[in-house]
């Protein structure tokens, strides 16, 4: 089957996404909507599950941005002080990574 793409796995913490879900409501999510409690114990829990369901499968990304890794890197306390940009860089450089060792290993004939 014939690859027509890059899978890019923004990882975010639980914790951190579930506060900005919180903030807006879990209306608008629909897999998040169904659990009892506050928005943000709601949305921990749930993300919590898919994560669980789903990790394997987003192990498999061609490329993974890891916003607590970027936040290290530029010494942030937390990572909702980091900025679009510096995430778009960061999945750039992630994406190039991964270009670099696919172009690689064609070479190598893998």
């Amino acid at each position: 089957m014939q690859k027509k793409g890059i899978v890019v796995w923004l990882d975010v913490p639980l914790e951190a996404l579930a506060q900005r879900i919180a903030a807006v409501g879990t209306h608008s999510r629909p897999l998040l909507h169904y659990e009892d409690g506050d928005p943000y114990t709601k949305a921990l829990k749930r993300l919590s599950y898919l994560l669980e369901q789903r990790g394997k499968n987003y192990a498999k990304a061609n490329a993974r941005v890891s916003l607590e890794e970027i936040a290290g890197k530029l010494g942030y306390r937390d990572v909702s002080d980091l900025t679009p940009t510096e995430i778009a860089i960061e999945a750039l450089e992630q994406i190039e990574v991964y270009l670099k060792e696919e172009d690689g290993m064609a070479i190598a004939g893998l």
